[in-house]
């Protein structure tokens, strides 16, 4: 099948963006692969250290594998945001595509430092694993959260994204670029998107020279998600989006069938929420 990287250099020739979605069940997971071969995309499919915990982490690679093996579809694993080694060596060892080493709450110089010792450590288990490394404070969960966490806003430089890519040799950056992890109420209700720097995007693809990830994009501008990717972002991760329309579809489902006891007839309209939302989020990161 063909590799993660080979998917991400044919999204960035092209000027598209590959679709990333978290989960932690089978709901949203069956949702977003429903979505992806709907619209016969490649898809990234991400667990946080709290969702793996939840999920288990050989687990979410046997329903990824389970996937690739019947239906032999581009579907990749991402463990994402992980903050220690040690989880780190346990994802590539599960099979996992890509491991996010998140060290962005850590001092600049610390967090080359540990993002090279865990870059050497995933790599002594598979070399393919693409690792990726994150400069900039963008907070820190993907929930409705009540106000702008403090420090978000500050954007990464292209001359730190430089550095950080040269001294770590990073697969893949995530930087700062006016994302935020989560969703304001006002944003849930769509008062508010939020809006991205696309010349500091620009800026910092010329600078690092690698593939680039566009962390926390639930809630932002569509027009700045195309322009996002045209300058340079080649993953784009949602999540909150998708927990709200979970939640939703789990309250509908309860509300219709108020005596149901089976999951999966209860389940069904949180399962058609999230395929809406994957799919209406592939069609635009993949557009020209």
């Amino acid at each position: 099948m063909i590799s993660l990287r080979d998917v991400l250099k044919r999204a960035e020739a092209n000027k598209v963006a590959v679709g990333h979605f978290n989960f932690s069940d089978l709901v949203a997971f069956n949702a977003i692969v429903a979505a992806a071969r709907d619209k016969e995309l490649p898809v990234m499919v991400g667990v946080s250290e709290g969702e793996r915990e939840f999920t288990g982490v050989c687990q979410a690679a046997a329903l990824v594998k389970a996937i690739r093996d019947e239906y032999n579809y581009p579907i990749f694993l991402n463990a994402d945001h992980t903050h220690s080694i040690a989880h780190a060596e346990e994802a590539a060892k599960a099979g996992f595509d890509e491991v996010i080493f998140d060290g962005s709450a850590l001092p600049f110089d610390e967090n080359i430092k540990q993002t090279k010792k865990a870059i050497e450590a995933i790599k002594s288990i598979n070399p393919a694993i693409l690792v990726e490394g994150e400069i900039g404070w963008i907070g820190a969960s993907s929930a409705v959260i009540e106000k702008v966490p403090e420090g978000v806003g500050v954007l990464t430089t292209p001359e730190e994204a430089r550095e950080f890519v040269d001294a770590t040799k990073v697969d893949v950056l995530a930087p700062a670029v006016g994302n935020m992890h989560g969703m304001l109420a006002s944003m849930v209700h769509g008062d508010v998107q939020k809006r991205l720097n696309i010349e500091r995007i620009a800026e910092i693809k010329a600078a690092a020279k690698i593939f680039m990830t566009l962390h926390g994009g639930s809630g932002t501008n569509d027009d700045d998600f195309k322009r996002a990717i045209k300058a340079g972002m080649t993953i784009v991760h949602v999540n909150t989006e998708i927990r709200i329309a979970w939640r939703r579809g789990v309250e509908a489902g309860l509300a219709a069938e108020p005596n149901e006891v089976a999951p999966y007839k209860i389940l069904k309209p949180a399962v058609e929420a999230v395929r809406k939302v994957v799919s209406s989020r592939l069609e635009l990161f993949s557009s020209k």
